[in-house]
Formats: structure tokens, C-alpha cells, sequence
């Protein structure tokens, strides 16, 4: 029997990440992604390619709603199977299903409302994706791994979990199929990390497999270094005070918050900056920050002596948590320069946009971007230097500042990747370039052909493959 391989997202782009893998009778989901780039949105609401009553389990590397977005949707339609992922994963995962179902129910609810006051009429009707509801009924089918300890999915067929180094609990997949006593490995790298960032620990070598899919968000560049990083946030947070404005960071929940947390906190200390609010205002990451502040066996060695010295990243004079609405509204009324760091990460939903129509007029201020911003998106607009932004329902002149920190990235760059693959004691059969933009993902493909010399596709979604 052979082995299929089918790409139904995060092909020739960055979110949306789904592949299909069947072996041996069995069939298995790896992620579950949202599309969030404009153009690809409509993916979301299609029926699913393979029907969700015949899928045996779904393998979820990590928690970015990219990865698991679209899971209420998979077990709203049929799936009844289980959800493997680590522990920290399951428990960041529900978070971010919880909050994107409310954003779904919330821009719904405001988009009604919007048609009726323009007195537009909807092709369909106006209705979330998915509810509250169905992302709390997807929550009992999550079924917690460890890293490193083979799970029996089905006759023939078991998953190995390491880690990815990109989030905290992320995870690089092995699957290995076992046909006739011969055994075929695919790998699935998930998102790869980048080595020596703060509080993660480095991706895990992976020495053999007979098929890879590697991601390419990054590659076809090189990032700058942590270092770089850090002085670039301080000339940001200097010179945006020296002008007398704020500075607005949209951000995932995620570990870029943390991150972010982490390098202001380490700017204090040095005197880099000086002592400033900083507002994360975004009950999301408020909640994976307590999840982070849990896992500590997943910390690197940096990280873990700040707990040993009692202190924590997370926590610095001047950081506000900002909880309801009520909270978030009044941060608009604080004089002086202050740091709002905030949700989503792609300005595509949340607290963000309203954040950016009250600062992003103004050329005192800064809007700095720590994060990918995929095609089609509102950050996307903003640093591709469009003059003129459509948030929630108007346009909006940019005469804000806008600053991009590339070296922020928890995506490790091509070299990195080429770094990490180099693990591998012997060529594979194939390795298959994903979750990059065309651009990115060719260019990768190209560059590890060029410096390897193994077979490389980039496929295109919906392709199949067979393997073996």
C-alpha cells in the first residue's frame, strides 16, 4: 500500500497549514491551520478536502492560529479522532481557539451592524466561522505527548514529537510507517526555531528521514542578530520619546509578547532605555504569559537563571496588564510616551486596530513591527509603505513612523534552516519546501538544491504526492 502526501495549506503560503498524510489505512492531519492572508481567506469556509469523520488523528506542532485555527471547524464537521500535541501546546491552543472564536463572534457582530448602518447587503449571510461554543467542543478531543516518546496512532504507524524551538511546546513531527518490517520516516518540521533566543530551548537535531516538509517563512534572507535586535528596539523607544509619541507594537500573543517583554526588560537593566509604561494590552497574551510562567522544564539555560536569581522577564516596573475594554480604552488618554503592545500580530483582528487609528496619523509616533506580516494583510499594507489604510470601516492616513525588526524573527532564516537540515547523516528522498510565499519558497528550494545537492519540490496546494 503506498503512502500519500496531500498539501491543503501553508503551500506557496504562509498560513493555513494542513497536510494530509495516508498510510496504511490510516489516515492523519498534521496541523490545522487558519488562513489570515485576505486573498486565501475564503479557504476557511470551504468544506474540508478530506472529509473529518474519516481522519484517525490530527498531529498539531504548535499553537499559532495558523497551525490550529481551524480545528472547531474539524470537529464541527465530523472529526471525533484525538489531537496530539504536547502539554504547553494544548494548553496555549485553547487560549487562542477561545479568542479567536469571540474576535470571529465580535467582527461578525460589528460587520452586521456596519452593512445595516450603510445599508449594504451581504452576498451571504453575516455569521462567525466558528463559535465559542465549537472551540470549547473541540477541547476534550486534545491528547497531551511528551517529547521524544513514540505514540502508537494506528497498525504500523506511530508520531515522535521534539522540540521545534520556534514557541514554547512547539514541535518538529516524525512519523514513521512501518510496511512489510521496512520502515519509511516523513518528517514535518513544523516552524523551526532560530538557536540562541531567549527563554526556548534550540530546535532539536533531527538525524534521518526519508521525506521532509521544511518550512521557508524566511527563506530568502538572513536575519540581523540578537544584538542588532536589541539596539534597534532602544532607538525606537529613544528617539520615538525624544519626539514625544508612542510607540505601537502589534504583536502575537504568543512568545513574541514574552519576547518582546523579555528584551525591554534586559534594556531596563543596562540603561539602554529609559523607565517607560509599557502596556500589554491583550488579555491573550496575558493569559499565555502565566502558561510560560508554568513550563519552566521547557526554558533554556539564559532563561532559567533568571528564575534561579528569583526574577522573572515578565515582570518589570512600569508593565501594566490591560484586561477589559474598559482598561484598553483608557490607555488613549495617558500623556507622555508609552509602549502598547497588542494583538493581533498581522493587524488582521483585535485591540490592535483600534490602537492604530488613534496613533497611526500621527508623526510623533511609531508603529513597530516584530513579526512576519503575510501578503494581504493590514500590517503587510503598512510596512509595504502604503500611503493610506482601510481600518475598521475607514481610511486612515500613515504619517506614523514605521519600524520594521526582522531580527525579532522566531523563524530561523535560510541559513539556519540549511544549518539545521545539515543534521540529516544521509540525503533524504525528497524534501518538500512549505509555509513560505512563492518568493521565499522557491528561493529556498533553489538554495538547497544549489548547496546540497538533494531533490526539492515546492509544491503548490492541493498537490499529491505519492511517496515510496
Amino acid at each position: 500500500m503506498s503512502i500519500k502526501l496531500k498539501f491543503l495549506g501553508a503551500a506557496q503560503n504562509v498560513t493555513g497549514s494542513r497536510h494530509l498524510l495516508e498510510a496504511n489505512g490510516t489516515k492523519i492531519l498534521v496541523d490545522c491551520g487558519l488562513y489570515q492572508e485576505r486573498q486565501f481567506r475564503e479557504r476557511n469556509w470551504e468544506p474540508f478536502t478530506c472529509p473529518p469523520e474519516s481522519l484517525d488523528a490530527v498531529l498539531l506542532t504548535h499553537a499559532h492560529l495558523d497551525h490550529c485555527g481551524l480545528l472547531p471547524k474539524l470537529v464541527k464537521e465530523g472529526f471525533k479522532g484525538r489531537i496530539y500535541c504536547t502539554a504547553a501546546t494544548a494548553e496555549i491552543a485553547k487560549i487562542i481557539l477561545l479568542d479567536s472564536a469571540h474576535l470571529q463572534e465580535e467582527d461578525a457582530e460589528y460587520k452586521r451592524k456596519r452593512h445595516k448602518r450603510e445599508g449594504r447587503e451581504s452576498p451571504r449571510p453575516v455569521v462567525p466561522l466558528y463559535t465559542t461554543a465549537d472551540a470549547e467542543a473541540c477541547f476534550p478531543q486534545f491528547s497531551n505527548v511528551k517529547y521524544k516518546q513514540p505514540i502508537g496512532i494506528d497498525d504500523g504507524v506511530e508520531a515522535t514529537f521534539c522540540d521545534a524551538g520556534h514557541v514554547l511546546g512547539s514541535s518538529i513531527i516524525r512519523v514513521d510507517i512501518n510496511r512489510n518490517g521496512e520502515n519509511t520516516a516523513v518528517i514535518f518540521s513544523g516552524d523551526i526555531g532560530r538557536p540562541d533566543r531567549p527563554i526556548v530551548q534550540d530546535p532539536s537535531i533531527v538525524e534521518q528521514a526519508d521525506y521532509m516538509l521544511v518550512e521557508s517563512t524566511y527563506g530568502d534572507r538572513v536575519h540581523g542578530r540578537p544584538e542588532d535586535t536589541k539596539k534597534m528596539i532602544a532607538e525606537v523607544i529613544n528617539s520615538t520619546r525624544q519626539a514625544g509619541g508612542n510607540i505601537i507594537v502589534p504583536s502575537f500573543a504568543l512568545e513574541r509578547s514574552q519576547e518582546l517583554l523579555y528584551y525591554i526588560n534586559e534594556l531596563l537593566l543596562e540603561k539602554a532605555i529609559p523607565p517607560l509604561m509599557v502596556f500589554l494590552d491583550s488579555p491573550m497574551a496575558s493569559r499565555i504569559t502565566k502558561v510560560f510562567q508554568k513550563h519552566s522544564e521547557l526554558y533554556d539555560e539564559e532563561m532559567n537563571e533568571f528564575i534561579r536569581r528569583k526574577k522573572s522577564p515578565f515582570e518589570f516596573p512600569g508593565l501594566k496588564m490591560a484586561g477589559t475594554s474598559t482598561e484598553s480604552k483608557a490607555i488613549n488618554h495617558i500623556k507622555g510616551t508609552i509602549m502598547i503592545i497588542a494583538g493581533s500580530g498581522m493587524c488582521t483582528g483585535g485591540r490592535i486596530k483600534h490602537h492604530l487609528v488613534n496613533n497611526i496619523t500621527k508623526p510623533e509616533n511609531t508603529i513597530m513591527f516584530v513579526g512576519y506580516q503575510a501578503i494581504g494583510t493590514l500590517g503587510r499594507r503598512i510596512i509595504d509603505g502604503e500611503k493610506e489604510v482601510r481600518i475598521l470601516g475607514k481610511e486612515y492616513p500613515v504619517n506614523a513612523r514605521i519600524a520594521r525588526i526582522n531580527g525579532f524573527s522566531a523563524h530561523a532564516d535560510k541559513e539556519e534552516l540549511l544549518e539545521w537540515l545539515s543534521g540529516l547523516k544521509k540525503p533524504p528522498k525528497k524534501v518538500f519546501v512549505v509555509h513560505g510565499e512563492s518568493e521565499s519558497a522557491n528561493a529556498f528550494g533553489n538554495y538547497l538544491r544549489e548547496q546540497t545537492g538533494w531533490p526539492v519540490s515546492v509544491p503548490a496546494y492541493q498537490d499529491e504526492v505519492v511517496l515510496d
